[in-house]
């Protein structure tokens, strides 16, 4: 039996949806329900001046996010989703939040430019 680099790497990113998925939808539920804001729209660690202006987008991408990664989860193990099918939806969806969330802190915390004295 030979060592499968391609198969290891399958597993690797199955394995990593479960933390995934359960980070993000508790992100989802603290932002939610208990209306806590402090991981909304970080840069560098900073939250903006008013998370709770941002705290629904956010919610809502890590709501989305988290779904999908639970679907795929479910097509996986239900053996209803192809190899090539759950491999693209999980990596978009990654690269996805990724983004989605990147952007928001960047909206939330605008640049400031200083005038010369």
């Amino acid at each position: 039996m030979s060592f499968d680099v391609s198969v290891a790497l399958t597993w690797v990113l199955f394995l990593a949806l479960f933390p995934m998925a359960y980070f993000w939808l508790r992100r989802a539920w603290r932002i939610v329900v208990r209306r806590d804001f402090s991981e909304v729209a970080l840069k560098r660690g900073v939250s903006p001046p008013n998370p709770a202006k941002f705290a629904p987008f956010e919610a809502a991408i890590d709501l989305i996010a988290g779904g999908i990664v639970v679907f795929v989860i479910v097509g996986v193990l239900a053996a209803q989703l192809p190899y090539e099918t759950w491999t693209a939806i999980a990596g978009s969806t990654i690269w996805c939040k990724f983004f989605a969330s990147f952007i928001l802190s960047r909206h939330a915390h605008p640049a400031v430019l200083k005038s010369k004295p």
